[in-house]
Formats: C-alpha cells, structure tokens, sequence
C-alpha cells in the first residue's frame, strides 16, 4: 500500500470542470481508468496533466492482456480500450496496486510521471469513504443492513457504522486500507487475499460486499 495523501481543501479553480470520457460499454480497465481520472480532477489533483491538450499515454496490465489508451485534446481526456495508435509513452502497471508502474515507462518521461500522478488521487478519510460506499452499494440486492468499519487509531480502537437494521457486516483494518476499498482504489478481494483485513459476515453476505467493491471501484 501506497502512503495516504490528504485531499486539498481548496482545488484550483474549474479544477472539477475536466472532462474526462470513456466509451460505451467500456472495459474494467477503461472504467477503472476513467474513475481515478475523475477522481483527481475532483480532488484538483495532478491538476496541469488533466488539463494538458495533446498527448497519448498507453496503459498496460503487467499481468493480464488489458490495455488503454488515454488520449489529451482540447475538449477533455478520452479512454478508450486496447492501443491502436503510436503513443506518447507506454506505462506497464499493476491494477491491483493503484496503478504503481511495473518496469520502466517507454517514452515521454515527464508525461509518465504526470499520468502516474493522475492515476494516484489522494485517499479520502476512511469514515467518509465508508458511507460513499454504503450510499453507493445500498440498492444491491442481498447488501447487509449495516457496515461496521473498524481500524486501531491513536486512541484506541475507532469505529464508523453506516445504515440501519437488523443484519450487519464488518470490515476491519488499517484507516489507508479501507480507505483505499471503500473509495475503489482498492479491490476488496485482493485486499482480502493479502490477509491486512479482518471480516466479519457470512460467505453469501461477502459475495454481495465484494460485487459492491467492483461497483464502487469501476463507476462514479
């Protein structure tokens, strides 16, 4: 895991007005893309690479055939699967990782730091993350009434419980680590798979958390 960055308080102006596109019926990796891209022109994050107007950046899977492109134009940012075009710099990454590069990147070294920084919006605080993911994941048939997140601070053990009723769903660890579930930048069974999270649920009630994680991680 990555260290936590701090959402600014103040983004630049029209920092949230860049536009970012993807096409219909996209791919996990162009909705994936697409979702962290917005979420750093939200946060006024990596602000001069959103607002650049040319420039290509291919994005690879170091570990599984996906591919985009990430196209720069005047009128906003464009994704799009598969690289069918010379590009700027091509960047090999773990998608399981936040997007951290794997290999060197191939091409324009200042636009692959700036796309990587893109792709690295900061983490919002894990209590706020968690009820965007209840108020995003609640409709989902099967979705246990309540989320109990749970995580060791400086005072001891902190709680955040979102929802209402009789069944219920626990999730416990690192404040980073559910922030990073809960806001998408994580995928809960990878997570889950790495043994730093605790779980508290039946395995029915799991199946539903993790299909709100891909909901969470791949749609705005």
């Amino acid at each position: 895991m990555t260290e936590t960055a701090t959402v600014p308080t103040a983004p630049p102006a029209g920092a949230g007005q860049v536009e970012v596109r993807t096409e219909d019926d996209a791919s996990p990796i162009v909705r994936l893309i697409g979702r962290t891209l917005r979420d750093s022109a939200r946060a006024g994050h990596a602000f001069e690479t959103l607002r650049r107007s040319a420039g290509t950046v291919a994005i690879c899977s170091h570990d599984t055939p996906q591919a985009a492109t990430i196209a720069f134009g005047d009128n906003g940012i464009d994704v799009s699967s598969g690289v069918f075009v010379a590009p700027n710099v091509t960047l090999t990454v773990d998608l399981n990782a936040r997007f951290a590069p794997v290999g060197d990147p191939v091409g324009d070294a200042d636009l692959a730091a700036g796309i990587l920084a893109a792709l690295a919006p900061p983490l919002p605080d894990w209590r706020a993350a968690a009820q965007h993911f209840w108020e995003a994941a609640r409709s989902m048939p099967g979705i246990p009434d309540v989320l109990i997140a749970v995580t060791e601070g400086p005072d001891g053990v902190e709680q955040a419980v979102v929802g209402q009723g009789s069944s219920q769903y626990l999730i416990a660890g690192e404040p980073e680590t559910l922030a990073g579930i809960f806001s998408g930048a994580d995928d809960l069974l990878a997570v889950l798979s790495s043994g730093v999270l605790g779980i508290q649920g039946t395995l029915s009630q799991l199946s539903v958390m993790v299909g709100a994680s891909w909901k969470v991680r791949y749609d705005d």
